[in-house]
């Protein structure tokens, strides 16, 4: 069997280690952009370039936007003392997707895994209780997955943020499945688990 060219193999290779993607696929997506090189290939690669130089996160929420403060937490009239906490970038845009939610948001930057080695300090969970009383938050809404992992993490912050004189700690309710993940989840049932979160 021929072998590609060593830079087409380099692109096929980087393009098979995206998420959803793997060696088949990703061949098949470079000869797909190879043949649509000028409608698709270049536009492409020069739009990956510009947003690789302009990309940032928000310093305030983790959102990825292009200034250091995203238009989401630079909005006054997202100023409502709510606070929607998700786990990463994925599940904002997933909420932002129904139109429900006019709050603010907390990107965590994962979730808490003892086989992952990942604890408390690893997230951005400090910087949420900082949030609390700098923004006059009096709801926490932990839009976690209902995974082991997501639901353990849900629990550490509501123990955390018990201290909160006037805070409201609540979660996603109906809709969400065990083992369910928010990103995966269509507008309809994200937007449902949110109407009907409940205190915990």
């Amino acid at each position: 069997m021929a072998e590609a060219p060593d830079d087409i193999q380099a692109l096929i290779d980087l393009m098979a280690r995206l998420p959803g993607l793997g060696p088949r696929s990703g061949r098949r997506a470079v000869l797909h952009l190879l043949k649509k090189r000028g409608l698709l290939m270049r536009p492409l690669g020069q739009t990956m370039l510009a947003v690789a130089e302009s990309a940032r996160d928000c310093l305030t929420c983790g959102n990825i936007g292009t200034s250091d403060t995203c238009p989401i937490c630079a909005s006054e009239k997202r100023a409502t003392g709510e606070i929607c906490v998700v786990e990463d970038v994925a599940d904002l845009w997933a909420m932002e997707r129904t139109g429900v939610f006019r709050g603010r948001y907390h990107v965590l930057g994962g979730t808490l895994s003892a086989l992952d080695a990942v604890g408390p300090e690893d997230l951005r969970i400090p910087l949420l209780e900082h949030r609390i009383g700098d923004e006059g938050i009096t709801e926490v809404i932990l839009a976690l997955g209902a995974t082991v992992d997501g639901q353990t993490t849900a629990h550490y912050i509501s123990d955390r943020l018990s201290g909160h004189e006037g805070l409201t700690i609540t979660s996603l309710a109906q809709g969400v499945p065990v083992g369910g993940e928010l990103d995966y989840l269509d507008d309809g049932t994200i937007g449902a688990a949110l109407r009907a979160r409940r205190a915990l």
